[in-house]
């Protein structure tokens, strides 16, 4: 093996250590930010969750609001990507039921980064004012353009898109962030995939029987969760 082939190898080593501690962190952060909140999470806790020494946390995020953010931005953008099945050309019914699917896969698979959210949100949003003001309102009026588009169409009865967008929200982020009265009421101790799926069928029925044309709203949509 040549010097050069060394050097490339060792980099790309480093590469993938350093994306895994980050990924090991953030992943322990999301966790400890949902169960104490902002104020009661500490970086030591968090470090001994991923299985870090508390300098490297320090290292990779200098503070612990520096690690917040990073928590934040990774759970909004996973979000805000899932807005993009929205589109002209696409069928409503399909991509509202594909939506609602991939945001109860989440609610699935990673509760407690909603919840995080959901605390920011109760405190008042002091980390996220400006990203909820910008990015966010911009790429919601996006989508209610593309529903809007939906409704002149005849493809999609008269809604008012934006509330229509924080119906999807509240119907499917439930699941993650009042979990334990889910849990409770269900009599589960641990929500299964054929929960979430049946949440995504009685989800997806609700809305498109009233969404859709009515000539359009027997239509069997049925969508699933993906495996964890």
């Amino acid at each position: 093996m040549s010097k050069q082939q060394k050097a490339q190898n060792t980099g790309s080593g480093r590469r993938n250590g350093r994306e895994s501690a980050e990924a090991r962190l953030l992943e322990a952060a999301e966790t400890v930010f949902a169960e104490r909140g902002f104020g009661g999470a500490r970086t030591a806790v968090i470090a001994a969750r991923a299985g870090l020494p508390k300098a490297n946390l320090h290292y990779y995020f200098r503070t612990k609001e520096a690690l917040y953010r990073a928590v934040l931005a990774n759970v909004l953008h996973l979000w805000l990507d899932e807005l993009d099945r929205f589109t002209r050309e696409r069928d409503p019914a399909e991509a509202i039921a594909d939506y609602i699917a991939a945001k109860l896969n989440w609610s699935m698979t990673r509760p407690n980064a909603s919840k995080v959210f959901a605390n920011e949100i109760m405190h008042g949003a002091p980390f996220l004012a400006e990203f909820l003001g910008g990015e966010l309102r911009s790429r919601v009026e996006q989508k209610a353009t593309v529903i809007r588009h939906w409704v002149r169409t005849g493809k999609l009865a008269p809604v008012e898109p934006k509330h229509f967008i924080f119906t999807l929200w509240a119907m499917t982020q439930h699941y993650a962030d009042f979990e334990v009265q889910v849990r409770a009421v269900l009599g589960r101790t641990t929500l299964t995939k054929a929960d979430f799926n049946a949440a995504a069928r009685n989800i997806t029925d609700l809305v498109l029987r009233g969404a859709l044309p009515e000539r359009q709203a027997d239509r069997a949509v049925q969508p699933r969760v993906r495996s964890p």
